[in-house]
């Protein structure tokens, strides 16, 4: 058998690398990797800086989601009701977001509030599970990583509900981190495919990039 057209075969890296065809479609189109690093890097800066702004673009973002989920919902139920099929749920659940939606808009702090809320009892109630897994497990196995990572969850989740407005701005500063961090990343990948798109301009780029 002949191992010639074998994927992998000519490189190292071996199945896990990039198809000559996909790296060089990568290298030709560097431009819009780096405008998304670019982006990224922008949009991370600003919610290192301006958490509050933020936090409430993102509120605004979900609030319109949830005024269109609404109003497609709501179209939904009008069509069922003409072809006789079930709409009242549809109707409600068109009503529902809509009226989130407004609540959003009219009272974003506290739509940020209850968004913190909600992620302080998944912490308490995951710290919880941990804790009573953890005595469940012997001890030579980790239990005490167990303990102590329930512990920290359960802080985590007291110190949220303790302080919601505090964590919803340190979600948004780990948010911005990420975002720079990102976009960081894609632009150095983007310039490393824009050398090696001038080194191969016509032919395909290796599959080490």
């Amino acid at each position: 058998m002949s191992t010639a057209n074998v994927p992998g075969r000519d490189h190292p890296q071996g199945m896990f690398s990039l198809p000559d065809s996909v790296s060089a479609d990568l290298a030709r189109n560097w431009w819009a990797l780096a405008l998304r690093g670019v982006l990224g890097i922008v949009f991370g800066i600003i919610a290192l800086v301006m958490p509050a702004a933020t936090m409430l673009s993102l509120v605004l973002v979900f609030a319109a989601y949830m005024l269109i989920d609404g109003i497609l919902a709501i179209v939904a139920a009008v069509r069922a009701a003409r072809h006789r099929e079930k709409w009242v749920w549809l109707t409600l659940e068109g009503v529902v977001n809509i009226v989130t939606a407004a609540l959003a808009v009219l009272l974003p702090g506290l739509t940020v509030v209850v968004f913190v809320l909600l992620i302080a009892f998944w912490a308490l109630l995951s710290g919880g599970l941990m804790l009573g897994a953890a005595f469940r497990l012997q001890p030579d196995h980790g239990r005490g990583w167990l303990i102590f990572g329930g512990i920290i969850s359960i802080i985590y989740g007291a110190l949220l509900i303790v302080a919601p407005l505090l964590g919803a701005l340190v979600l948004t500063w780990w948010l911005g981190a990420y975002a720079l961090v990102f976009g960081i990343t894609l632009l150095v990948l983007a310039f490393k495919l824009r050398s090696r798109h001038q080194d191969h301009p016509q032919g395909s780029v290796p599959t080490a990039v």
